[in-house]
């Protein structure tokens, strides 16, 4: 008879690293008011910051990808921590155990987990996953976060939304698209500044690609066909590493939306965000990401540029950085024009999972970095940027939750963003845990 000892029956026992330490989930929905707080929050700070994040309602999920949508709220005013909120999506597989392919291969675009963003557009704020529809969540008073419904564009919407939809600053159009296993794998949407869907506009690509960023300028919209492709037979995520598929980026003209996509030649690699992207002149396109050699094979991402010549069909690229970086963020309201400052979560590579324990403010001009430690077994979130004024690009203050190891907490850390190496502007000491996630805003109060 097989015997087992007490050493290997407590790591058959012990949860999956998706489902331990600060990736476990958190059980409760809480409200808290007037939370304490270190250093002083600025009082130009009147708004939300929410996050979105896996938290399985089960405790359990076979990826981190997979869980159930959590949205962790903070509210400011008046130089106030004024309240803290989470609380699950609650989409039609939170609710009814919906699925989101049946045993039919139909898909379900209501179905899903909502768990990856959180956007504000023509007045709707949007929990988004890439695989459904977006879930419109409440901010009004007493009903924050509370899960309103599916949001499907008054039926325009007919796949799936990417998570990572770009806000264009000029024209206030929400540009996105939608990716999936059945043709057309790819399909490019465009909303007007009034939240009306008025571009849907299928795209030709060979196979379906695991799409989950893509990058806007003023006058182009730039897609990412990368070589992870759909394999039903790949364990947990369905997606394997396809280098054979090839790379390359698909050009497309905003002032022609059903016209020519333009694919250019990359090298293989694989990029799940993009900082940012802007024209340069007539001919050349800018665009920074957050860059993987390979898609899981313990690579870590830095940052690179690529610049795209129109007129030579080319693509140049250079790494610019050789720290690990992710969840990179700008001042949203240069998306799609030249932004001088980037910001990334960084880290050391402990094994094969990077963990995050830095902030980076990268000077995508001069190349210099400044980095904010958040101290021993502290590790933060992304960071959102919060603006002091109404200058894009000008000061303001980056957000992002941090969890401490050693004490098992979540604070809320805001830094200076002119001055992120300084301490802190401001801790909130939060309630419980906030569990890793992945994207979030600060939503300011609506003017006037």
């Amino acid at each position: 008879m097989a015997t087992t000892t007490p050493n290997a029956a407590a790591e058959s026992s012990a949860p999956a690293p998706h489902l331990a330490g600060n990736f476990a989930p958190v059980p409760d929905e809480l409200t808290a008011y007037d939370l304490p707080v270190t250093g002083t929050i600025p009082p130009e700070l009147t708004g939300w910051f929410l996050r979105n994040g896996p938290n399985p309602r089960d405790a359990a999920s076979r990826h981190w990808f997979f869980g159930d949508g959590m949205v962790h709220g903070l509210r400011l005013a008046d130089g106030r921590a004024v309240s803290y909120r989470n609380r699950w999506v609650r989409t039609a597989t939170f609710t009814d155990d919906a699925r989101v392919v049946d045993d039919h291969g139909g898909r379900n675009l209501r179905a899903g987990v909502a768990n990856t963003h959180i956007v504000r557009h023509a007045g709707r704020t949007l929990a988004l996953v890439e695989s459904s529809f977006p879930y419109e969540v409440d901010c009004r008073p007493g009903r924050e976060l509370e899960t309103i419904g599916a949001h499907d564009f008054g039926g325009r919407l007919t796949t799936a939304m990417t998570a990572h939809p770009k806000t264009c600053p000029t024209t206030g159009e929400l540009h996105f698209f939608g990716y999936g296993h059945q043709s057309p794998y790819l399909t490019y949407h465009r909303a007007d500044a009034a939240g009306e869907l008025v571009v849907s506009r299928p795209i030709d690509v060979p196979a379906p690609t695991m799409m989950h960023d893509f990058h806007l300028t003023a006058a182009h919209v730039v897609f990412m066909d990368l070589p992870v492709v759909f394999d039903l037979s790949h364990p947990g995520m369905p997606y394997a590493w396809q280098p054979e598929h090839g790379a390359r980026l698909g050009v497309l003209r905003r002032d022609d939306p059903y016209g020519r996509v333009r694919w250019l030649p990359i090298d293989p690699c694989y990029v799940f965000h993009s900082l940012n992207a802007h024209d340069d002149g007539a001919h050349r396109i800018i665009l920074h990401v957050a860059r993987y050699a390979a898609y899981g094979k313990e690579s870590p991402a830095h940052l690179w540029r690529w610049t795209i010549d129109l007129e030579t069909g080319t693509v140049a690229e250079e790494q610019l950085d050789d720290r690990f970086c992710e969840f990179p963020r700008i001042d949203d309201r240069l998306a799609g024009l030249p932004a001088r400052y980037g910001h990334a979560i960084s880290g050391e590579l402990p094994g094969s999972d990077p963990i995050p324990g830095a902030l980076l403010r990268y000077d995508l001009r001069s190349g210099a970095v400044v980095r904010h430690d958040f101290g021993p077994g502290r590790t933060p979130s992304e960071a959102a940027f919060a603006p002091a004024d109404d200058r894009p690009g000008g000061p303001g203050w980056l957000i992002t939750y941090v969890y401490d190891a050693t004490t098992d907490t979540s604070d809320l850390v805001i830094l200076d963003a002119e001055d992120i190496s300084a301490d802190p502007v401001a801790t909130v000491h939060l309630p419980q845990r906030v569990p890793y996630g992945f994207h979030g805003n600060w939503l300011p109060d609506p003017a006037g």
